[in-house]
Formats: structure tokens, C-alpha cells, sequence
């Protein structure tokens, strides 16, 4: 007999018992898109399995650690080993000096790092540390961009330019969040403004150089450079969120990408996460010395982490960028994505559904839209109700993406030309339903 038991919905009842909404993080839950979210129960190259034991194309890969595909031979190896010495001692290890060597060898602007736990963890402690190293308490962040869910990042923009941030979660007081400005993402003369009424008082500015949470947006030239200079000029720090870029869309990170389009770019402090855990639960921050002697135990500025430069994460994510710094990697990568992107807009377009992506790296996003936003407020012209007819219809071929409108996707060194292939065979099929 047929087992017709859809152990994805019974496994979610079961879960909404014990987890608020079933999940650990809220996107998981598909109630941006609708229907019960898939749960996987093991994942080889570029594939996962789910509850009911089909294959999917995976195009989320953890939401990016998973730059090697799913259980790399190298990278377990590494895990294992690691895993027979101990899982955590609460004291210095080698490999945490090793892990910090080797991202510093391929990001210049970092001469000191602090390993941690969470994207989160990194951004939280980097505004401390800017705020501590200057003195000054206002930071600037831009609409649409996602940092963590530390308090004073929970925030949307003021109704104003240049005007205070508002509190978008429940248990983040208002005074919290009146520290913070919001701005719009790629308006340089809002940037000008805000560093006009308020230079003297900003400790920093964070962005995001392609915000992933966005979909896919990236910063322009202008706008960098502009952030650059501005900070420069009023003595605040510039700190570049590459949780989700980082080793993603270059071996340098995205900064090396606008580095080579501003002469002597470097951000203050960076943000890392997703691809130097490899999969494991590991972060980091780190820029200039003189700023990073600001924290604990050298200065002033208080952070710390039981399980920061865990053992088993330093191992796993020291393997994952040994791979990753090899000889034609990114650019091998870089064209697969494209092609990926390539071919649903070739696909979308017969059809005549409106239709533009963009990718950088491994690192990619689509919209139903004529033209490629720039910011929060042009994303959100987007179709969201045929973007889920998208999701699910691709998801019902075994094309897995990711369940909401705003947040990137992210390609595989396993994915091969068959599976972008029969990927985009997918698309087009749901692209004839949606024209």
C-alpha cells in the first residue's frame, strides 16, 4: 500500500505544541507564503530530503553557510576529529588563532578579530565597540537592512528625513531605539543630512554592501563611497555587515568587490557569520587594532561568550574556507549562479511574466518586477501573492528556495548545470501558470 501520510504537517502539529509557531526562527514557518513548511532530515551536495522523503534542489543552503553543499568530505573530516578531542573547554584552542589568521589573509581591513556565537552577537558587539571607541551614542542604519535582532537594530524608519527610528517589535522600548536613525538605503543626500543635523553625536553607520534581507539590493558606488567619506569626515566608524556576503560573493568579501571601484576603501569594522562557521553555529568581528584594543580585557568596552571560538565551529568553518580559498572557486561558483539567474529571466520572459534577478558570487535574488530595486520601498512594489504562487510552484518540482519575498538565495559549489537545469525546467512551467 501507498503511504499517503504527510509527515511535513504532522511533525509541524507536533512542533506548534512545544515551539512558539513550530519553529526556532520565524521565516521557517512559510506564514509568508502559506502551507506547512518542509522539515528535512538530511541533505548530500546540493540536495535535501524532507519528512516524506523527497528530494529538493536546495537554493537556501542554511540561508548561506552551505557554500560547499551539504556534508563536504573535507569539511566533515575536520568535524570529525574535532568532535573526538572534545566539544568545548571554555579556553583558549589553537584553531581559533588559525581560523582568525585565515580570514584575515584574505580580508585586509581586519587586523584584529573576536570570534562569537551568532550574526546577531556581531552586530550588537560591533556597535558597542563603535560606540565605546567614539565616545558617542546615535548610529545610523538604513530601511530594509537586517542585523540581528539585538534591540536597537528592531527598528523602521521615522516619518521624517533623517528622523529617529520606531521600535517594530513588542518588548523594545522607545528609548531603547531613540538612538537610532533610519535612513533609505542608496539615498546619498539623506546620508548627507543625517551626518549634517547630527555628525558630532554618530558613532557609526552599519550597512549591509548587498542587503540580503532585501532579497537582493545592492549598494551603489556613489553610496559607499559616500558612507566612506562621510564617517571619515566626522569621526564616526564604518561598519560593513557581511554575515551573509562575507566569503559568499568573494574571497575578499563584498568590500573587496568596492575596493576596486574606491580607491583605498576599508570599512572600520566588519561583520562576519554564515560561511566562516561553515554550518555551525560561529561569527565574528573585526577591524581596525587600535579599535578592537577597545574590548575586554585590553579596554573598556565589555563582550564575552561561553561558547565563542567553539572548538567543533573553528574546524568546521577553517575547513570550509581552506576550500573556498582555492584556485578558480569563486569564479566557477560566480558563473553557475549567473546562469541560474540567466535562465529564469530567459524563462520568465517567453512566458511574459515580469521578471529581473542579480547575483554576485553564490549569492543571487529575483523580483517580479520590470526593473532591479534599489532600496526597501521599490522592493515592496513587488507581487507578493504571485510571488508564493512562485515558491510553492517551484517547490512542488523540487526546487526549494527560500519562503519569503525578502530574503536572498544562495548557490552551491555542488550545485551542477544539470541541477540549474532542470531548475529552470521547473520555473518555466510555473512561469506559463503565472502569465
Amino acid at each position: 500500500m501507498t503511504d499517503t501520510t504527510d509527515h511535513n504537517l504532522s511533525l509541524f502539529h507536533h512542533a506548534q505544541a512545544l515551539i512558539p509557531g513550530g519553529v526556532n526562527s520565524p521565516v521557517r514557518a512559510f506564514r509568508a507564503v502559506g502551507g506547512t513548511p518542509s522539515f528535512i532530515t538530511r541533505g548530500q551536495g546540493a540536495y535535501i530530503w524532507d519528512a516524506d522523503g523527497r528530494r529538493l534542489i536546495d537554493y537556501i543552503g542554511s540561508w548561506g553557510p552551505m557554500i560547499l553543499g551539504h556534508g563536504h568530505p573535507a569539511v566533515l573530516a575536520a568535524v570529525h576529529q574535532a568532535v573526538d578531542q572534545g566539544l568545548s573547554f571554555g579556553a583558549p584552542t589553537e584553531r581559533e588563532s588559525e581560523l582568525a589568521e585565515e580570514i584575515m589573509r584574505h580580508v585586509p581591513s581586519i587586523e584584529m578579530l573576536r570570534l562569537v556565537s551568532s550574526g546577531t552577537e556581531a552586530g550588537m558587539s560591533a556597535i558597542r565597540l563603535a560606540r565605546g571607541a567614539t565616545g558617542r551614542s546615535k548610529i545610523i542604519k538604513f530601511n530594509g537592512c537586517y542585523h540581528g535582532h539585538a534591540d536597537a537594530l528592531l527598528v523602521k524608519a521615522g516619518s521624517g528625513l533623517a528622523t529617529f527610528g520606531h521600535a517594530t517589535s513588542a518588548g523594545v522600548p522607545e528609548a531603547v531605539v531613540q538612538d537610532t536613525l533610519v535612513l533609505e538605503y542608496n539615498d546619498v543626500a539623506q546620508l548627507e543630512e543625517a551626518f549634517t543635523l547630527h555628525g558630532e553625536r554618530i558613532a557609526c553607520v552599519i550597512m549591509e554592501p548587498i542587503a540580503g534581507n532585501m532579497n537582493f539590493v545592492r549598494a551603489s558606488v556613489p553610496f559607499m563611497r559616500a558612507a566612506r567619506e562621510l564617517c571619515t569626515k566626522h569621526g564616526a566608524l564604518l561598519i560593513i555587515d557581511e554575515v551573509m556576503t562575507g566569503f559568499r560573493v568573494a574571497l575578499g568579501g563584498a568590500q573587496s568587490l568596492y575596493a576596486k571601484a574606491i580607491p583605498g576603501f576599508k570599512p572600520d569594522l566588519t561583520m562576519l557569520g554564515k560561511v566562516v562557521g561553515g554550518g555551525m553555529p560561529l561569527a565574528a568581528f573585526g577591524g581596525r587594532k587600535d579599535v578592537m584594543e577597545q574590548l575586554a580585557p585590553l579596554g573598556p568596552v565589555y563582550q564575552a561568550g561561553t561558547l565563542s571560538g567553539n572548538p567543533v565551529a573553528t574546524a568546521c568553518g577553517l575547513a570550509t574556507l581552506r576550500e573556498v580559498a582555492k584556485p578558480g572557486f569563486h569564479e566557477h561558483l560566480a558563473e553557475r549562479t549567473r546562469s541560474l539567474i540567466a535562465g529564469l529571466t530567459q524563462a520568465a520572459h517567453a512566458e511574459g511574466v515580469g521578471f529581473c534577478g542579480d547575483s554576485e558570487g553564490g549569492m543571487m535574488g529575483y523580483f517580479l518586477l520590470p526593473a532591479l530595486p534599489t532600496n526597501y520601498v521599490e522592493v515592496l512594489k513587488s507581487d507578493g501573492e504571485r510571488f508564493n504562487r512562485l515558491f510553492h510552484g517551484l517547490l512542488d518540482r523540487g526546487v526549494y528556495t527560500a519562503p519569503a519575498l525578502y530574503e536572498a538565495g544562495f548557490v552551491s559549489s555542488a550545485h551542477s548545470a544539470a541541477d540549474i537545469e532542470e531548475t529552470v525546467a521547473a520555473a518555466r512551467e510555473v512561469f506559463h501558470m503565472l502569465a
